[in-house]
């Protein structure tokens, strides 16, 4: 008798792909099939990296630095991060408590499989950034989700922590400002969930800062360690050059904590990738240590289109949304469209419906709330021109005014 067995490791039959990237893909997919498609989902600056950066990394090129460097991070660029994080984030490192690799989900991803044991819990505040749990599950934890409505502003209380934490509980991931919700925690928010922190000493946290240059109006970002500095020795700081500078595609990253987690993901690093891309990391250096301008400029540039954004998805009727502190995502309500009918007969019942249906009527793609563990939301990207918000508002509109409400008969309601 034959028996088939699976090549794939069980463990993955429990992981998602990522849904962003899968959006994205569509979005690529029907354009190239021949629709006229905008797009929401985008995760990145839709403009080119600086030129001042780009040609550090192009002569970097010519200058030879196509080969292996330290696994931790080129020397050059971990005192770039080094001196980053004390000149804007008032935070001390040395060497060995910093390590840069191929983005910051590369460090993330390391952190968990450096120190999750199986059955370790992870508390995920959600909406989260999609990857947090399954990068949990693919290395044997738990994510804890904990459920952040809008009316806590999408943000973690300090009860909710308290009641989540178990003696299983291995960390805490902190996003802020949040993808996909764009809030932002204040400095008193964070010393109350200190003081929480502080009676368990088991629990470590993950605090991602990716986006902190992006803040808005009276936002203000602080890093925990700011608030409660008895937390350092079991903080990781995650951060990269991705977002700010329009460094998407050049994949560098890093993390900032205790020397004994840094060595922990620098040994993954030399077991897998090796080392980040060299140009890239000479890149990153003039990114970090070099004018500061463009960032500046980029936050100016996302505020003005967050504005647009926001409030043309607002005067939509079944569309509901407030003007987000950072990021550059809104996270709109569409609870109101739930139970609505299609052209065609289909009645709404979830945000996924309702994303599906944006994307077949209107050629506009967002990603449902569903995939950042809260509904029913969209989350969608002003991290793309002023034209394409207009035209994929006005489109989303015509869209939400072909559909009807539906009513039912005291028949079908009892």
């Amino acid at each position: 008798m034959n028996t088939t067995t699976s090549i794939v490791a069980s463990r993955l039959g429990q992981v998602k792909p990522s849904a962003s990237i899968a959006a994205k893909a569509k979005a690529d997919t029907l354009r190239a099939a021949g629709r006229e498609i905008i797009d929401f989902t985008l995760g990145e600056p839709d403009f080119p990296t600086p030129a001042h950066i780009v040609k550090a990394g192009s002569n970097a090129l010519l200058q030879g630095h196509t080969r292996y460097t330290a696994s931790a991070g080129t020397l050059p660029l971990r005192n770039a991060i080094i001196k980053k994080l004390q000149r804007e984030n008032e935070l001390t490192y040395a060497l060995p408590e910093i390590v840069a690799g191929s983005g910051a989900k590369h460090i993330i991803f390391n952190a968990f499989t450096a120190s999750l044991n199986a059955g370790d819990e992870v508390i995920i505040p959600a909406p989260y950034w999609v990857s947090y749990p399954e990068m949990v599950l693919i290395n044997g934890g738990v994510p804890k989700i904990v459920d952040c409505p809008a009316t806590s502003g999408f943000k973690l209380t300090p009860f909710a922590l308290e009641k989540a934490i178990t003696p299983r509980t291995r960390w805490l991931v902190l996003n802020s400002p949040n993808n996909p919700t764009g809030a932002v925690y204040s400095e008193g928010e964070l010393r109350a969930l200190g003081e929480v922190l502080l009676k368990y000493p088991q629990v470590w946290v993950m605090t991602d800062e990716i986006y902190e240059h992006f803040v808005y109006g009276g936002a203000r970002h602080v890093c925990i360690l700011n608030t409660t500095p008895g937390l350092r020795q079991r903080t990781l700081v995650i951060n990269g050059v991705s977002k700010a500078y329009a460094m998407t595609g050049w994949r560098i990253g890093y993390g900032a904590g205790p020397a004994e987690l840094v060595k922990a993901i620098t040994l993954l690093i030399t077991q897998s990738t090796t080392c980040a891309t060299s140009a890239a990391q000479v890149a990153a250096v003039e990114a970090l240590n070099g004018p500061q301008e463009c960032v500046a400029e980029a936050a100016k540039l996302f505020q003005s289109r967050r504005d647009r954004l926001a409030n043309q998805l607002s005067s939509i009727d079944g569309i509901a949304c407030d003007l987000p502190p950072g990021a550059f995502y809104v996270f709109a309500s569409v609870a109101s469209l739930i139970g609505r009918s299609t052209p065609d007969g289909t009645v709404l019942k979830t945000d996924l419906d309702v994303a599906n249906y944006f994307i077949e009527q209107a050629g506009v793609v967002t990603i449902d709330g569903a995939s950042y563990g809260l509904s029913p939301y969209l989350r969608v990207s002003f991290a793309t021109a002023t034209t394409e918000i207009d035209r994929g508002c006005a489109a989303i509109s015509a869209a939400v005014a072909e559909l009807r409400k539906v009513t039912h008969s005291s028949q079908e309601l009892s």
